[in-house]
């Protein structure tokens, strides 16, 4: 019996779009990732990570942004965001019509040079920049610390020195921050050690987490960062995702894996977790691939849409 008092809500935002189509290596044509994510908004999602502004030689599979985002319908509601990396990536973000951003980078060294492109001195500078471009643009700002759990380079990564770059994005006037596992090294005791100071850090300004299950934690560190109070999660639809940058990386804790935990455990989420599930196997089949999230494979073979009950995914 859990001793602590659950939240009420959760918000789940969906980075499967951005997280999860950036990790593989077929191309995924404009069209399925507009019918994805169309799906995933009538499954109840309310924000949605839809594409990087990053160089398209990089990561190929964000170079249609602008086409994507200009075909996105306005969703009464529902918001879409981009992660942007650099100045020009805010200045791209802004031309396509996005309001709301992620600025992101390393805590890690040897990570920020093979994800950005620049030395961990650098992309801390540039972050304030970016920050002041999403600033003179009007777009609310999501401030995010890759690796903050360690890193498959530099090894473990302090809690202060994690907390030094929070400390920055706050002073900059950010409206959330957000620790990412991006090398899926987290684990409930370092949530334990971080997780507090971070909240009384941002006092008013929301801490939320995007983990990935890479060494199976995924969901136990989902319930210890809500002992804490975390009520916003970063979560892929079929557990996609993975750092193109990280040998070994494995997806994001899964959308509708993570909706079932909470009814679990009679917190509301808004999300119809059977019609996301249907967008993993939409996608797996696309794929020709199984996706290591669970829920979705409890699907019948043959469901059409009308004759799927809302508990057919309830193991």
């Amino acid at each position: 019996m859990m001793n602590f008092e659950l939240p009420k809500k959760v918000e789940l935002i969906e980075v499967g779009p951005r997280d999860g189509f950036q990790f593989e290596s077929r191309f995924i044509p404009t069209e399925l990732k507009l019918e994805i994510i169309n799906a995933l908004v009538d499954a109840g999602i309310k924000n949605i990570q839809a594409a990087s502004f990053v160089h398209p030689g990089r990561v190929p599979q964000m170079a249609d942004a602008e086409e994507l985002l200009a075909a996105l319908p306005e969703r009464d509601g529902v918001i879409f965001n981009g992660l942007v990396l650099n100045a020009k990536g805010v200045e791209r973000a802004a031309a396509a019509g996005l309001k709301h951003v992620e600025v992101s980078i390393s805590s890690s060294d040897a990570h920020s040079r093979k994800n950005a492109g620049m030395p961990l001195s650098r992309a801390v500078f540039q972050a304030r920049e970016m920050i002041r471009l999403a600033k003179s643009h009007g777009m609310h700002i999501r401030a995010g610390v890759q690796c903050s759990f360690g890193c498959m380079y530099d090894g473990e990564i302090g809690p202060a020195h994690v907390l030094k770059i929070l400390e920055g994005y706050l002073e900059q006037g950010v409206d959330v921050v957000c620790l990412s596992d991006t090398t899926g090294m987290a684990t409930p005791k370092k949530l334990d050690g971080i997780l507090p100071k971070a909240l009384d850090l941002a006092k008013d300004i929301p801490v939320m987490l995007h983990l990935h299950d890479t060494r199976g934690l995924g969901l136990v560190n989902v319930l210890t960062a809500l002992s804490h109070g975390i009520s916003i999660f970063d979560t892929a639809f079929g557990g996609m995702g993975g750092c193109p940058f990280v040998p070994g990386a494995s997806g994001n804790i899964a959308t509708e894996d993570t909706a079932y935990l909470m009814e679990t455990l009679g917190i509301e989420t808004g999300i119809d977790k059977t019609k996301v599930a249907e967008c993993s196997k939409t996608m797996s089949g696309f794929l020709n691939k199984p996706l290591t999230g669970k829920m979705y494979k409890l699907l019948p073979e043959h469901c059409p849409d009308e004759q799927c009950p809302a508990d057919t995914v309830k193991a």
